[in-house]
């Protein structure tokens, strides 16, 4: 997983961070048992997942490795060897 950059953007950054609030903010109401609350939370969890496709959108996010790309790297580097007789 290291040698990967999954999820080390700026969008991916910002959008989970916006959940975790939002998550915090409902955790707290339910607690309280304010449902009015409890939703608000809910509806920025949701704002956390628009936001974060947004700046993916806007090029902020891990661009999509496109076809033609996944088929021009090489699968083998080397020749097979053959034994000559």
């Amino acid at each position: 997983m290291a040698g990967s950059s999954h999820g080390h953007t700026p969008a991916a950054w910002t959008g989970v961070t916006i959940a975790f609030i939002g998550f915090c903010v409902a955790g707290a109401f339910m607690v309280m048992a304010q449902p009015i609350g409890f939703w608000a939370g809910m509806v920025i969890v949701v704002l956390g997942g628009v936001v974060g496709s947004a700046m993916r959108a806007m090029g902020l996010g891990q661009p999509k490795k496109s076809a033609a790309v996944a088929h021009a790297t090489p699968t083998a580097t080397r020749e097979p060897v053959t034994a000559e007789s």
